[in-house]
């Protein structure tokens, strides 16, 4: 599983910016889950070897009581519960503030790895302005620029070296003997417990007609005609309790490190409530991981004709962009409709591992421009040579040729659309690279 770092101090330190660095993105994963506000974002970071889920949160005031402010701290109190190291945010041009020393003092009670880093330190040296951060209690200073980029693979080297991370995964040798990794995701109480348990036969996962019964992500193993499975219940909620538990939450990193590690996710929508934002968000970032996707519909049997049609209306508009995915209608409970779910899944993880030849790939895409050139720009029309694959799991297809930059998105969809019919790759996204050839004689002088 990805490690999971958090950003966290008062506001206007430059927490965000920090987060776009490490994600190498502003699109951040918004996480608009139920209980959550906009201020929690997820997000995938790389450094070298080591790839990490980064949580970016609000101004964190450790004893706010009412407002936005208390939400705040529950968004940042969250964030901290779910990481494997803190990092804590400070300004080393605004100097410190007693709003730093409460989060201090909060961190400090928690014992969990954090790294102190006194960011906007551009330009100035180690010394003298940093020496005030080391009142708060927290160790040895780190000065970083986020919007500069200095100090952030040093920064990254120090928060996971408590965690004696291997760089070496160890998350696809368990693929070795032919297991595939399906992961059971979906909103609280959508069924997906249930979903399981059915399969398995058994009471193997607790399921109760209450959201947040599941605490974390639960690993099953499971063989049918043979093939060996390993089943994953991603489900949300934590049952209140004390601390952290007392903050109703999805458990949004459970669920996208249970994404990152599946081959094959099963995404299970509510029939009585049609699909939500929850439902976009984690149908998106299961396109944006490149996993294979089947497409779940439970409770069929609880709603009329009417109601079925306007969720086919739902899932055709806000799940457009999962077109390529099987969709089946089951209801766990009783155990209709999950015959075929089988089916749908062993497809789709045949179709993320498919291995296209080159001379087939460069056939179809000959063929495909002969049948639809690409659109002129300028001067130039695209010209494309030939393809081959550039990876699995999603599969990928590259394409060499000149001025390619200029090839439209539409034209890549209708490419797309050719090669996706020719080897069946029904159940997992496509990606399609452009390598434009460059000139040899493009930098030598006359």
């Amino acid at each position: 599983m990805k490690p999971v770092l958090a950003l966290v101090g008062r506001p206007n330190v430059g927490k965000s910016t920090l987060f776009n660095r490490l994600t190498k993105s502003r699109d951040a994963i918004v996480a608009d889950f139920a209980g959550l506000t906009r201020d929690r974002h997820y997000g995938n970071a790389k450094f070298g070897k080591q790839e990490f889920i980064v949580i970016d949160t609000g101004g964190f005031e450790p004893d706010a009581h009412s407002g936005i402010y208390k939400e705040m701290a529950r968004q940042t109190q969250q964030a901290v519960a779910e990481a494997d190291v803190v990092v804590f945010v400070v300004d080393a041009r605004g100097g410190i503030s007693a709003q730093d020393h409460d989060i201090a003092n909060y961190l400090r009670r928690l014992g969990k790895p954090t790294l102190l880093v006194a960011n906007k330190a551009e330009g100035m040296k180690e010394g003298a302005q940093l020496v005030e951060f080391y009142e708060l209690g927290l160790g040895e200073v780190l000065p970083v620029s986020a919007s500069h980029g200095q100090g952030i693979r040093s920064m990254v080297e120090m928060a996971f070296a408590p965690l004696h991370l291997s760089e070496e995964g160890d998350e696809d040798e368990a693929l070795d003997d032919g297991t595939i990794k399906l992961a059971v995701a979906g909103r609280p109480n959508v069924g997906k417990s249930t979903l399981i348990n059915t399969w398995l036969g058994e009471e193997r996962l607790v399921a109760f007609d209450m959201p947040g019964t599941t605490r974390d992500a639960i690993s099953v193993p499971f063989e049918r005609d043979g093939q060996k499975f390993e089943l994953i219940d991603t489900a949300g909620l934590r049952r209140k309790g004390k601390v952290f538990e007392a903050i109703e939450k999805f458990s949004v990193v459970k669920t996208l490190q249970a994404i990152e590690s599946a081959n094959v996710v099963l995404l299970l929508l509510d029939a009585t409530q049609g699909v939500t934002d929850q439902d976009a968000h984690i149908a998106g970032y299961i396109l944006e991981s490149g996993r294979a996707v089947v497409l779940a519909i439970n409770k069929w049997d609880a709603v009329d004709s009417y109601q079925r049609e306007l969720l086919m209306r739902s899932v055709e508009t806000r799940l457009a962009f999962l077109k390529f995915a099987a969709m089946h209608f089951i209801s766990a409970k009783k155990r209709q409709g999950l015959g075929p779910l089988w089916g749908a899944i062993a497809q789709a993880h045949k179709a993320a591992m498919c291995k296209m030849s080159t001379p087939v790939l460069t056939r179809l895409l000959l063929e495909a421009v002969q049948f639809q050139s690409p659109k002129r720009s300028g001067m130039f029309r695209p010209k494309m040579r030939y393809a081959h694959q550039g990876g699995m799991n999603p599969p990928v297809i590259v394409i060499h040729g000149n001025s390619l930059e200029h090839v439209t998105d539409a034209y890549k969809r209708f490419l797309e659309g050719r090669f996706r019919k020719a080897f069946s790759l029904e159940g997992t996204p496509l990606r399609i690279e452009m390598k434009t050839s460059s000139n040899p004689y493009a930098d030598k002088d006359d």
